[in-house]
C-alpha cells in the first residue's frame, strides 16, 4: 500500500529554456547549464546518481550510474513565477497571464492602498529587493512609509524594518493588499519583506510571508478531501493560500528546510505527502546573478541528499523538480522560461528510468494523486513508468 510522497522543489532550478522561451526574451537561459560552466563544474554526485544528469547537461554530473527514474517537464502555464509553476503542479494551468507592473502600480491601487493603511508609501517600481532597501532603507526608518516595490512577476511586495513596522502591522498591510489588488489587478502573490540591520548594512529576515490569489480546486485539495494529510514545509502554505494544506512548517534558509524535511520524515506515519520549496537558490542567488552562490547552494543540497534518501521507507516515493527557472548568468535578475527536471527515486526500484520530456508540470501532480488512488483528471501521471517493485 501506498505510504508517503516527499516533494522538493528546488526553488529555480531550471534546466534549459523551455520552446516557447524567445516569447519571454529568456532564449539561452539555462540555470543548471549555465550554473555548472560560470564554476567550472558542479560537484552533485548523488544528484547525478538519480539521473539529473541525463536531463540536461551539467559539467561535473556524470551520467553512470543512475538509480532513479529522470525526465524535464514544460511549461504551459502563461507566465515564469512561482505562483505559476506551482500551480501547475497541482492541476491549474494559468492560460491567461497575470498582471505585471513595469512601470510600477497605477494611482488607483497606490491611493486605495495608502489610504486603507494610513500612510503613504515609497518605491512603487521594479526592483530587487535588496537593491530597493539600500537605496531607500533609510527614508522608511525616517518616514515609516513602507516600500512597494514589484518585478517581472506578478507581485506586489512590502518592505518594512521591522523595528519601524512591526511584523504583525506589515502582515496587516499585505493582507489589506490582497483585497485591494482585485480584478483586473489581481496579481499572483502579495509577499511581506521584512528586514532589519542599520544604515548601509540592511539585511532582509525569515520572517518573508506571501499571500497568494484563490485559483481553485488543486490536487492538494484533492488529497486533504480523501484524508490523506499534505505537510507544507517552507512557503508551499502561502504559496496554496492555506488551501489543501493540512500542516505549515517554517524555514529559515535551505539548510533548515531540509533538516525540517528529515524531521517531519521522522514525525510522520501513514500516508502522507510532504511538499517542500528550498527557496534560496532563487532569493540569494538567482534574483542577484551569483552563479557561484547558486552552485555552493545546489552542491549543498546534493551533500545532505542521502540523509533524506536513507530516511525514507520501503514505500516511500521522492520526487524532486523546479518551479521555474533563475539563470543567474544572463542580463536582468528576474525568473527565466525554462522547462525543469524531475526525479523520481523509490528504495523499491529495480532500474532506472528515462521519464522523456513531459508536456506540462501537472504531470507530477497526476503521478502523486495515482499513487494516493485518488481521483485526478489533470496531468498524465508517469507512476505506471517507474521501475518499482509490487
Amino acid at each position: 500500500m501506498a505510504n508517503r510522497v516527499l516533494f522538493v522543489v528546488l526553488d529555480s532550478v531550471g534546466a534549459g529554456h523551455a520552446p516557447d522561451a524567445a516569447d519571454y526574451g529568456d532564449e539561452g537561459s539555462n540555470t543548471l547549464g549555465n550554473v555548472a560552466k560560470a564554476v567550472g563544474r558542479l560537484k552533485i554526485p548523488h544528484l547525478a546518481n538519480l539521473g539529473l544528469g541525463r536531463v540536461v547537461s551539467i559539467i561535473g554530473a556524470t551520467t553512470q550510474p543512475v538509480v532513479g527514474a529522470y525526465g524535464a517537464m514544460t511549461p504551459q502555464s502563461a507566465g515564469k513565477d512561482t505562483t505559476n509553476g506551482h500551480m501547475e503542479f497541482v492541476g491549474v494551468t494559468l492560460r491567461t497571464p497575470l498582471p505585471t507592473y513595469p512601470d510600477g502600480f497605477p494611482p488607483e491601487i497606490m491611493n486605495a492602498f495608502e489610504q486603507k493603511i494610513g500612510r503613504k508609501t515609497l518605491g512603487n517600481r521594479p526592483a530587487s529587493g535588496t537593491k530597493i532597501i539600500e537605496e531607500l532603507g533609510d527614508e522608511h526608518v525616517a518616514t515609516g512609509y513602507p516600500i512597494v516595490y514589484t518585478s517581472g512577476d506578478s507581485v506586489f511586495q512590502i518592505a518594512a524594518h521591522e523595528d519601524v513596522i512591526p511584523l504583525n502591522l506589515l502582515y496587516e498591510y499585505c493582507e489589506i493588499a490582497r483585497h485591494v489588488l482585485s480584478g483586473p489587478h489581481a496579481v499572483g502573490r502579495v509577499i511581506a519583506r521584512p528586514f532589519v540591520g542599520t544604515s548601509g548594512a540592511y539585511i532582509r529576515t525569515p520572517h518573508r510571508r506571501d499571500y497568494s490569489r484563490d485559483f481553485g480546486r488543486t490536487m492538494l485539495e484533492a488529497l486533504t478531501d480523501a484524508n490523506i494529510p499534505v505537510i507544507g514545509i517552507g512557503k508551499i502554505a502561502d504559496i496554496y493560500a492555506h488551501r489543501g494544506i493540512t500542516q505549515s512548517i517554517h524555514t529559515d534558509n535551505n539548510a533548515d528546510g531540509v533538516g525540517k524535511i528529515l524531521t517531519a520524515m521522522k514525525e510522520t506515519q501513514g500516508r502522507s505527502l510532504l511538499f517542500a520549496n528550498l527557496v534560496d537558490f532563487d532569493m540569494l542567488y538567482g534574483h542577484r546573478n551569483d552563479p557561484v552562490g547558486f552552485a555552493r547552494a545546489i552542491e549543498a543540497f546534493d551533500e545532505r541528499l542521502p540523509d533524506i534518501l536513507q530516511t525514507l521507507d520501503g514505500n516511500d516515493l521522492l520526487l524532486i523538480s523546479a518551479d521555474h527557472g533563475c539563470d543567474p548568468t544572463t542580463p536582468g535578475t528576474d525568473h527565466s522560461r525554462e522547462s525543469v527536471p524531475i526525479l523520481a527515486y523509490a528504495k523499491s526500484m529495480t532500474g532506472p528510468t528515462d521519464l522523456g520530456i513531459r508536456d506540462t508540470y501537472a504531470d507530477v501532480g497526476a503521478t502523486i494523486a495515482q499513487y494516493f488512488q485518488v481521483p485526478w483528471s489533470q496531468g498524465t501521471s508517469f507512476l505506471g513508468n517507474l521501475e518499482v517493485k509490487a
